[in-house]
């Protein structure tokens, strides 16, 4: 990879990172876990950086997010969130951007594949941050899930449905 083009996907990847901490800040609490964009721009890093650079970002913003900035919903920061009821989701954002990144490189521009990266992203958001609400809670699976995934399930059809125009037009400019 060229310099240029390093430099190119750093600021790409920077830029995802601040995308996905200024969808935190679109909050709506309804319960230990509230509603957030932050997926959308999950989606939208893995599908337009790819697995490597889509994993950076977000490292890059959890690790802002660990050192106290106020990136996580709400506009709160610290390795606290980690722990709290909230922690499996954005940890499961790791793995979810890798494998979204991972299958739409694997078959690029497709749009029944690049909806299929999307639902397993969901799907490993929801098993790490159900399991991890579960397990700090003490809540049944059933009721986990009913506080944990249910209500998201709607919402986040709307942002695998917005991903795909928003990847579609953002593809040509990202490739200059």
């Amino acid at each position: 990879m060229t310099s240029a083009k390093q430099l190119r996907m750093t600021v790409y990847a920077s830029l995802f990172a601040a995308l996905i901490a200024a969808g935190a800040y679109m909050a709506i609490p309804i319960g230990p876990v509230p509603i957030v964009l932050q997926n959308l721009f999950i989606f939208l890093a893995g599908l337009l950086l790819g697995r490597k650079w889509g994993l950076t970002c977000v490292t890059v913003y959890l690790l802002a997010g660990i050192l106290g900035l106020p990136v996580f919903a709400g506009g709160t920061g610290g390795i606290g969130r980690l722990i709290g009821p909230t922690g499996g989701y954005l940890i499961g954002f790791l793995p979810a951007v890798f494998v979204i990144g991972l299958i739409s490189e694997k078959f690029p521009r497709r749009q029944f594949i690049e909806v299929t990266a999307m639902v397993c992203g969901t799907l490993i958001i929801y098993a790490c941050g159900v399991s991890w609400l579960a397990l700090l809670t003490g809540m049944s699976p059933a009721k986990s899930l009913a506080v944990g995934m249910v209500p998201f399930l709607p919402g986040d059809a709307l942002k695998i449905a917005a991903a795909l125009p928003i990847a579609k037009a953002l593809r040509p400019i990202l490739r200059k």
